[in-house]
């Protein structure tokens, strides 16, 4: 009876799409590649691929983001399912993750390989079938994301200044941030560590570097209190 139930019932491709971001140059970006094969050969495209026999869709993702960045400690997220009938050449059901990286760690090397570039998320062109939907979508939940969990840190490295972190936050809502609220909501909250080194690359008298201390940021959730920017 039960095998039964699954006889002459449609069957599909899954798919993962992977919207891998970093943050250089005081500006998000989104890592995109030419497609490799047609339909569409030579378009831009996020990172993606098929979901393995012996995957579960987020071990997936996990692959995919490795395989083309050569970075592990990722930060993910998935988006939703993407299945409009026409929406590829075949019928595939997508499902989207976006995934934060530290760029610095990204292996150049994979970029010849995959002929992929890091693209400013303003700056992003037309990409094929509804990748360009894709990242709309995300873009908008990892606002809501933003600002209610320190997930932001996810694209930093180990230490940062303020205004580095503030230049991150402008980036991912899009808009100016009053530094003068920005900077006392972060301080308020006590989950950043102030350090004694100065980054003078910008100014002769420099801005402090800090680090992101998540054990005050879990003691923050255990006393009831919750992260807010």
């Amino acid at each position: 009876m039960t095998a039964s139930f699954y006889l002459n019932k449609d069957t599909f491709l899954v798919a993962v799409d992977c919207i891998i971001m970093g943050f250089r140059d005081n500006d998000l970006h989104i890592l995109i590649a030419r497609r490799p094969f047609e339909p569409l050969k030579g378009g831009w495209s996020l990172m993606g691929g098929f979901v393995n026999a012996q995957e579960n869709i987020q071990e997936s993702a996990k692959r995919v983001v490795g395989e083309y960045t050569g970075i592990n400690d990722i930060y993910l997220e998935q988006v939703g399912a993407y299945g409009e009938i026409d929406r590829d050449v075949e019928r595939v059901i997508s499902v989207v993750y976006y995934a934060l990286v530290d760029i610095e760690k990204f292996d150049t090397s994979l970029a010849e390989k995959y002929d992929a570039r890091w693209i400013r998320i303003t700056q992003l062109p037309e990409l094929v079938f509804d990748h360009n939907k894709m990242v709309r979508d995300t873009i908008k939940l990892l606002q809501q994301r933003a600002s209610v969990k320190p997930i932001g840190f996810n694209l930093l490295g180990d230490q940062f200044t303020l205004p580095t972190l503030q230049s991150l936050y402008e980036s991912i809502y899009q808009e100016p941030i009053d530094k003068r609220n920005f900077r006392k909501k972060l301080l308020t909250m006590d989950i950043l560590e102030k350090l004694e080194e100065k980054d003078k690359n910008t100014s002769k008298k420099g801005a402090f570097y800090y680090k992101y201390n998540k054990e005050k940021y879990d003691q923050l959730i255990q006393q009831g209190l919750h992260f807010s920017l």
